[in-house]
Order: C-alpha cells, then structure tokens, then sequence
C-alpha cells in the first residue's frame, strides 16, 4: 500500500479553510495509506491519532503565518523519515525546502500551487517577494504541480514553461437536504473581510440600492472590517453578521437567498464559490479570469459597485441558475476531485 503524506495544513478534521476541507475529503477512501499534519496549536485540546483512514501527527507550530515556513519543512524531514511514497505539499510557504527534499529522497513531491499566493494584497513586498520564488521552486522541483483553476495553469505554464494537472474542489458537502424555508428576499455573501475580496464595493453597491444583503464574515479581526462595519451599520438593508461555524445555518442562509455575491478577486477556484453553485442559486461575481473559468462565463459578472447596484436594480439576476448547478455536479463534486488526486499518487 502506498504512503502518502499531506502537509501544508491546519489539519484535520477540517475546521478551518478550503485545504483542510480536500483533505478531510482525500480520506474518505482505503486505498492508502496515509498521513496528515497537523498542527498542535490548533487541535491541543483534541489530539486524536487516527481520523477516517489517516494517521494524524501534530507539528508543534501553528500552521500559519511566519511559522508556516518551519510547520512544512518539520512535516518535509519527518515523511521523509517515514519513507513516504508521495509527499503531497498543499501551498507553497516550505517550497524553499524542496531542493533540499530533492537531493535526500526518491518520494514522489506533488504540490497544489493555491492561488498565487504571492499576489494577494494583504502581504507586504517582502513576504509577496518570499512567496513568489517559493512557488517558482514548488513549480521547478515538483514531480507534479497542481493549478486548481484553468487560468492558473494558463498563468504557470506561461510563467514557468510548465503543464500543470487543473484539479479544483468539491462543493456538494455544503448541501443539507433538511432545511426550514426561511424569507428569500435577500442577497447572500459569507467570506473572509479582506480588501481583495471586494467587501467595500460590495456594501457600497448595497447601500446604492434597497435590496437586503446578508454577509457573513470576521469583522473583528482586522481594522479594515470594523471600520467597514461602523460605515455601514446604519444601512437598515445590510446585515453584517459575525462567522456561523453551524454548517446547517449556514446552509439553510444560501438554500434561500435569492442570489449570491462573490468578491473574490484574487486566487484560483474559491471553495465557497463552488459550494455556493450546488444550491444552483443566481450568482453574481467580481469579473476576473478566475471566477470566469469556474463559473464557465454563466454567471453575471461586475467590475464596480455601481455595475453591481445596476444589476440588483435590473432584477436580472432575479431566480435560480441551473447552469450553475449543472456544472457543480458536472465538475465540483468530492467524488471526482479525490478520484483526480488518486490518479496522481498512483503515477
């Protein structure tokens, strides 16, 4: 039975963000053996050694942040120990490692790239500089990169000369069947409140217009999100709520919206996008290469909160998007994306 180690993670069980959430997925099978990091930081109260058909082990460093660099060359140094078959590296920060890795082992190094990480505007020039020859080392001394978007891979392969494998992510986890009908009459967002998902245009466009909007997200943890929170409080039609961690709550809000607003500018395939698009709701999003290729041009697209307040004044968005539920169920289920990755680690 082949070993394959997963590093790059909070860990699991997924109680954090779209990688733990493929990974928790990539277990739901026995035909590997294998093991996940995980970081002690996270799971102190909870340290269980075995979850589905994985072996847990704890790093004793947070998996984010400036120690995310030592959490994935301590995960590196210890599959390696392990004679693991396949190290599977799930972004880029301990990428520096990878010529190292190279020279003392015959494991087989498949990297998922993320989003172009090294883009995104909350990093300052020396992190973004960081980032970016961590990824063009994930790209060179990788045996297989994956891009979880079509238009990451066109950007690889025109940045480095190289192919990479398109495997996205599964949505259809979010879908709960039991649900209690509740007013539908609103627009829907949940996120992270960070400036390059869009949030300020978003509220702008909103406060343009009488349609109600629910957005869910961590207004507390950055000065951006509380004062967009204090800008817009008085605004009767927008409704900031704090993070729901009940995934029935949470599912029943995007069951009965009306339609969706996705911010995202930055990255590749956005996890709640996809989960978004199993409730074959109307969706509306930020014009990018990325949210294109994801929705397959079927969606409504806008560039300003002027474009978004015409949109939701037009009604155009008005009733459900099969199209976007077609093409979860064609391309975003767990099924597809873990039989993709087991293709890999069988090479």
């Amino acid at each position: 039975m082949r070993k394959i180690h997963i590093i790059g993670t909070v860990g699991v069980p997924a109680c954090y963000g779209g990688f733990e959430t493929l990974v928790d997925n990539l277990l739901d099978d026995t035909r590997f053996d294998i093991t996940v990091y995980c970081s002690s930081h996270t799971y102190k109260n909870s340290k269980i050694t075995n979850y589905k058909n994985a072996k847990l082990v704890y790093v004793p460093l947070n998996a984010n942040g400036i120690q995310s660099v030592a959490y994935d060359m301590y995960s590196m140094m210890y599959a390696i120990l392990k004679k693991a078959d396949v190290i599977l590296v799930l972004g880029v920060s301990g990428c520096l490692f990878l010529p190292v890795i190279r020279r003392i082992s015959n494991a087989k190094i498949i990297t998922n790239i993320d989003g172009l990480e090294w883009r995104r505007d909350k990093w300052n020039s020396l992190a973004k500089s960081f980032l970016k020859k961590s990824e063009e080392l994930a790209v060179k001394y990788s045996d297989i990169v994956i891009s979880d978007n079509k238009a990451i891979a066109d950007y690889v392969k025109s940045e480095y000369g190289c192919e990479s494998n398109v495997i996205a992510y599964g949505g259809d986890h979010a879908v709960n069947s039991a649900l209690t009908s509740i007013d539908k009459d609103y627009a829907f967002t949940v996120c992270r409140i960070e400036p390059e998902n869009n949030i300020a245009m978003i509220l702008k466009a909103f406060s343009m217009v009488r349609k109600k909007l629910i957005i869910v997200g961590n207004w507390n943890n950055s000065r951006y999100g509380m004062d967009l929170r204090e800008e817009y409080k008085g605004y009767g039609n927008i409704h900031m709520l704090d993070p729901i961690y009940d995934t029935a709550k949470l599912a029943e809000l995007r069951a009965f919206c009306s339609c969706y607003i996705h911010g995202h500018s930055a990255g590749g395939t956005n996890p709640s996008l996809v989960e978004m698009m199993h409730f074959g709701k109307s969706i509306i999003c930020f014009d990018c290469s990325y949210n294109r290729e994801t929705t397959e041009h079927r969606a409504l697209y806008f560039e300003s909160e002027v474009a978004l307040s015409e949109i939701i004044n037009s009604g155009e968005y008005f009733g459900d998007n099969k199209h976007m539920l077609d093409i979860a169920r064609d391309k975003y289920t767990w099924g597809k994306i873990r039989e993709q990755y087991y293709e890999l680690f069988l090479i």
